[in-house]
């Protein structure tokens, strides 16, 4: 699994568990994670736009590695 596939799946994870809809409907969230990540995973252009901002940043698996 390439790296930038990794942050475009974690950033469909985030910006879908931030939804204000995901406690009343969450087979909606779990859709728009589908969705926003088969997205951002065809659009890589799109995806690294997003890296380093609030929503990733782009140190991300860098910090969950260290010890």
């Amino acid at each position: 699994m390439s790296n930038l596939t990794n942050y475009a799946e974690v950033i469909a994870l985030r910006i879908s568990d931030e939804w204000s809809g995901k406690e009343d409907f969450p087979e909606d969230a779990t859709l728009l994670q589908d969705i926003l990540g088969k997205l951002l995973i065809d659009n890589p252009t799109e995806c690294e736009k997003l890296i380093g901002t609030g929503i990733i940043e782009d140190n991300y698996f860098q910090s969950l590695s260290s010890p």
